[in-house]
């Protein structure tokens, strides 16, 4: 049934049945959004990669990635086994081992070079991911890598996080 209907001097239709509802846009295949989230968080990780001394925080990562934050965190951790703010401090510490093994920077200038704005932070990470602080490393690995190419060292020094750690030897 039609009726008509008058406003502002001009007629206007109007049905009494309902219109159908516009069809809705179809989700992407869980595979599909599965390898976009992987594309995604692959570009993440090359930024952090890239700008290791930049504050960066995971919220604004998330919103490069157009994604929310706790969105973010989970899909990395599944993908990469640690959370983006662990991954970013483990690229920083590992910049950080190798300005040390230069020997030119002092243990403040280091913290401050790799990103970090809190040698307190810093120098517990570091001590976490190495085990040693850094102005022992500096020291250690003066006299362990002299000598050795930059690219062996580099892989010989890898920080080796807690859960990478082979057990203690028993006693």
């Amino acid at each position: 049934m039609l009726r008509t209907a008058a406003r502002r001097g001009t007629l206007a239709y109007v049905s009494s049945r309902p219109t159908p509802a516009a069809p809705r846009p179809q989700a992407a295949p869980p595979a599909a959004q599965r390898l976009g989230d992987l594309a995604r968080l692959r570009r993440v990780r090359d930024r952090m990669d890239r700008e290791y001394a930049q504050p960066l925080d995971v919220e604004a990562l998330a919103r490069d990635a157009h994604m929310s934050a706790g969105h973010l965190s989970r899909q990395f951790k599944a993908a990469y086994g640690e959370s983006p703010y662990a991954y970013l401090m483990t690229r920083r510490i590992e910049r950080a081992m190798a300005l040390l093994r230069r020997g030119d920077l002092s243990v403040t200038e280091v913290c401050f070079a790799v990103g970090c704005s809190s040698l307190g932070t810093f120098s517990t990470r570091f001590t976490e991911l190495v085990g040693v602080p850094p102005s022992v490393y500096r020291q250690q690995v003066a006299h362990a890598a002299a000598g050795m190419p930059s690219c062996v060292a580099k892989q010989v020094t890898r920080p080796v996080r807690n859960r990478e750690a082979p057990p203690p030897a028993p006693a």
